[in-house]
């Protein structure tokens, strides 16, 4: 298993903590491919019957890793391994919850929008800056956003960049649990536990059930929103923002 994913097992609950805390978690090649393997593992084994994610440190996980992006074209992102990863994460049977604390952004912001229930501490901060960047978020972030808290606020969040707090989360209904700061992870982990208590075959058909209202409607939205991310891997205003980004200054877009 990868240095960047730590696990553990209580009892029935398989806990993964994403573990790159000077890059703030943020989720590079290796982290995901480590935490797919993790959660198909898990979801495939009968003694674990809940899932936990977590980040280590003081945040959940700041973004993608940007120096992985800043040279890829087009053509690579169609053959990028992170979309059979991501897949794979959002595709699992077993309930999945993510505690979050700290920053939560871009594609940490879409890992925890891929879990079933969310535990937020209040000071938290969630977001989708991939605009900032000249990009948009490549694995569904804006599909799950606009089905959980409606058009106008995924719009805003979407073509703004701008971040919410958790408690904002929770108030828009993008979270399920609130934490004080510092006790989303021992909150998840309650939660957890009592989930464990619970009928596995019965949890795992709810599950299936809630997604099928939303998940099949969006499924198409994905698949675009993965290929216009592609598309602008290529564009002078992609290669701008993330140079803005390094020499922390605006960026000068020019819609190229």
């Amino acid at each position: 298993m990868s240095e960047c994913l730590l696990t553990e097992h209580r009892g029935p609950v398989k806990i993964l903590t994403l573990h790159r805390p000077d890059a703030r978690n943020a989720l590079n090649t290796e982290l995901l491919a480590a935490l797919a393997e993790a959660c198909r593992d898990a979801d495939d084994d009968p003694a674990t019957r809940v899932l936990l994610i977590q980040g280590s440190g003081e945040h959940f996980a700041a973004g993608a890793d940007i120096n992985e992006i800043a040279d890829k074209t087009p053509i690579d992102g169609l053959t990028d391994p992170r979309r059979q990863y991501w897949q794979s994460l959002q595709s699992l049977r077993k309930p999945v919850i993510a505690a979050v604390e700290g920053y939560c952004l871009g594609g940490g912001c879409e890992l925890a929008l891929s879990a079933d229930l969310l535990v937020v501490a209040d000071d938290a901060r969630l977001g989708q800056p991939e605009i900032r960047l000249g990009l948009i978020p490549g694995a569904g972030g804006l599909q799950r956003l606009a089905a959980t808290i409606g058009r106008a606020r995924a719009m805003r969040l979407g073509l703004t960049g701008e971040q919410i707090t958790g408690q904002q989360a929770f108030d828009w209904g993008l979270a399920s649990h609130l934490s004080a700061p510092g006790q989303a992870g021992a909150e998840a982990m309650v939660l957890a536990e009592k989930l464990a208590r619970g009928a596995p075959l019965a949890q795992q058909l709810a599950k299936a059930a809630v997604l099928s209202a939303t998940d099949d409607l969006h499924v198409r939205g994905r698949q675009h929103s993965r290929s216009h991310f592609e598309q602008l891997l290529g564009s002078a205003d992609k290669a701008e923002g993330i140079a803005a980004f390094r020499d922390q200054r605006k960026p000068d877009f020019r819609g190229q």
